[in-house]
């Protein structure tokens, strides 16, 4: 994802390049819940952090150990719809218990069935699973919207598909909290395909696109997406919430037309 940010930002004429500002989390507010894990397990944990000083955090970030790269590294970051975290169980010395997120028995919903309802909130605005799985949130709206508003706006001239992509990220961590339930964080890949209606339409890439797509214009285009998630999963039979997502566009591809012709 990040990347990702520095090729799209290089296919960027000067002008319209965002100067780089540095910045930095404030540590005396970050949160950090460490889980006590056992011998042989892969060392992580999870922080709640804010931008500036004394505020609420705004982001979920997850930092784990990579022995290959003998270091610590930063592999997801969430962007909280709000400030308010589940609360976490915590210990007699205050650590966190890390769960499995995987073939979660006594939980609502495994980070298997959380991936699928993302994708369906994308794919088809939650029909098949996303608003079963979840309860309506900020962030699961957001998905949902990106559906409805991305998938009509080229109106009868072309068509928006979303769908879901091989995931490169399988990687997922899951916290205890209070209530019995858990916090979910989790990471997938979707495409979104925008192709035109009929022949003799085009699609002409936005500035943005131009690291990946050249100002060529094109029959169709499609997206890849590689996005962070978190959720709230409860102990029982009921709906788990989407507490905030991040999402950020890796790829663009698609067919050049022979010729100049109408806009979509």
């Amino acid at each position: 994802m990040s990347v990702s940010d520095y090729t799209e930002t290089e296919g960027l004429p000067a002008a319209d390049r965002t100067p780089y500002k540095p910045w930095s989390y404030d540590t005396a507010s970050a949160k950090l819940y460490i889980p006590r894990l056992a011998a042989g397990q892969d060392r992580w944990f999870a922080a709640a952090l804010s931008d500036d000083r004394e505020k609420a955090p705004s982001r979920l970030a997850v930092f784990a150990e990579r022995p290959q790269h003998k270091r610590w590294e930063l592999v997801s970051v969430v962007d909280l719809d709000s400030p308010k975290l589940p609360d976490i169980a915590l210990d007699h010395d205050g650590y966190a218990t890390a769960v499995a997120a995987d073939g979660i028995k006594h939980l609502a919903a495994d980070v298997g069935v959380l991936r699928a309802a993302v994708l369906d909130n994308f794919a088809t605005g939650g029909t098949h699973t996303g608003t079963k799985v979840f309860t309506p949130t900020t962030a699961s709206k957001r998905q949902i919207e990106v559906h409805d508003k991305t998938g009509t706006r080229f109106g009868d001239q072309g068509t928006t598909v979303f769908a879901g992509a091989a995931n490169r990220y399988t990687d997922a961590y899951a916290l205890k909290t209070a209530d019995g339930g858990a916090l979910v964080l989790f990471s997938h890949m979707h495409t979104q395909t925008d192709a035109v209606a009929h022949s003799g339409l085009q699609i002409n890439p936005g500035k943005e696109d131009r690291a990946w797509l050249h100002d060529v214009s094109r029959t169709s285009i499609r997206y890849t997406f590689v996005c962070n998630d978190a959720a709230a999963v409860p102990a029982k039979a009921a709906p788990s919430r989407l507490i905030g997502y991040t999402c950020a566009r890796t790829d663009a591809s698609g067919p050049p037309v022979s010729s100049w012709s109408d806009r979509v």
